[in-house]
C-alpha cells in the first residue's frame, strides 16, 4: 500500500494517542497492592491483568473514534476485520509477568500494517517515560534523557555481542539447545527483559535478542522499530517473522547470519 505523507501523518497520530491512553490505563494498576491475575492456562502461569484488559480496551475506543474502518488485532479482545486494508496489532502489556513484578521492562506494543508487513511501530515503557518509535521514515526514542535517533550497534562478531532473551529455557528442550549453541559463544547473556531487550537494539545497546513461542501481537510493532534503526529480524530459518513463532532478532546482517547457522546447528 502506497501511503500518503497525509496517511502517514494519520497513522503516526493515531499510534502515540493510543499509547498515551495505554499509559494511563497501564499505570494505573502497576504497583498496586490490590493487583491480582488470572492464569490463562492450565500447564504453565500465563497471566492476565485487568491492566491488560483496560489498557487494550481504551486502546480500542480510540481506533473506534479515529481509524474506524481498520482491522485490530489485539491479545485480550481477538481480531476485528476492517475495509481498509490496515491493520492495529496491540499487545496491551508485553511482559504481564514482569508487570505484576513491579519491574520497568515490561511495556505496551503497537503496530500498524498493510497486506505486505508492518508499516510503522512503537514500543513504550510508561514507567520509564521511554517510547521508542520507527517506520514511515521515523527512528528514534523520546523520554526521560530527551529525544534521539535510533540506530543499532556497529557490526562486530558474536564472541563480541551482548545477547538478551526473556526466559532462560527459550522454549523447548530443542529450542533451547540451540539457543545455547549461540550463547555459549557471546560474550553476556542476560534474561527477562521481554520487549525492552527489541528496543535496546535499536538504541545500540545490545546486539542480538533470540526467542520462541511468540505471537504477532508481540513482534510486528518490534520488527518495525529494529528495522527503523538498520537491524534485522526472522525466523529461525532467516524468513519473515510477522506472525511470531521463534525469532531471531540482530543489529547487522553479518551477526544475524552467524548467530542463524549455529541455532540450525
Amino acid at each position: 500500500m502506497r501511503v500518503s505523507a497525509a496517511l502517514a501523518a494519520e497513522l503516526v497520530a493515531t499510534a502515540h494517542e493510543l499509547a498515551d491512553v495505554a499509559r494511563v490505563a497501564t499505570l494505573s494498576h502497576f504497583r498496586t497492592r490490590a493487583l491480582v491475575a488470572e492464569n490463562k492456562e492450565t500447564d504453565r502461569f500465563d497471566p492476565v491483568t485487568a491492566a491488560d484488559r483496560l489498557s487494550e480496551e481504551r486502546m480500542r475506543e480510540v481506533l473506534a473514534r479515529r481509524r474506524p474502518d481498520d482491522g485490530i488485532l489485539g491479545e485480550e479482545f481477538g481480531s476485528v476485520a476492517g475495509a481498509s486494508g490496515l491493520t492495529w496489532v496491540l499487545d496491551p502489556i508485553d511482559g504481564t509477568r514482569s508487570y505484576l513484578a513491579g519491574t520497568p521492562t515490561w511495556g505496551v506494543l503497537i503496530s500498524v500494517r498493510d497486506a505486505d508487513g508492518v508499516l510503522y511501530g512503537i514500543i513504550d515503557q510508561p514507567y520509564i517515560g521511554e517510547r521508542f518509535e520507527g517506520g514511515l521514515g521515523r527512528a528514534c526514542v523520546k523520554g526521560p534523557m530527551g529525544e534521539a535517533n535510533l540506530g543499532v550497534r556497529t557490526p562486530r562478531p558474536l564472541s563480541e555481542a551482548i545477547l538478551f532473551s526473556t526466559f532462560p529455557e527459550v522454549g523447548t528442550p530443542e529450542e533451547g539447545a540451540a539457543f545455547r549453541r549461540v550463547a555459549k559463544e557471546a560474550k553476556l547473556v542476560r534474561y527477562g527483559t521481554d520487549c525492552y531487550a527489541y528496543a535496546l537494539i535499536a538504541a545500540g545497546q545490545i546486539d542480538l535478542v533470540i526467542e520462541a513461542g511468540l505471537q504477532a501481537y508481540d513482534v510486528q510493532a518490534p520488527i518495525a522499530v529494529i528495522e527503523a534503526a538498520g537491524g534485522i529480524v526472522t525466523n529461525w530459518q532467516g524468513r519473515p517473522a510477522l506472525e511470531g513463532g521463534r525469532i531471531l532478532a540482530a543489529a547487522s546482517r553479518e551477526l544475524h547470519a552467524e548467530a542463524l547457522a549455529l541455532l540450525n546447528g
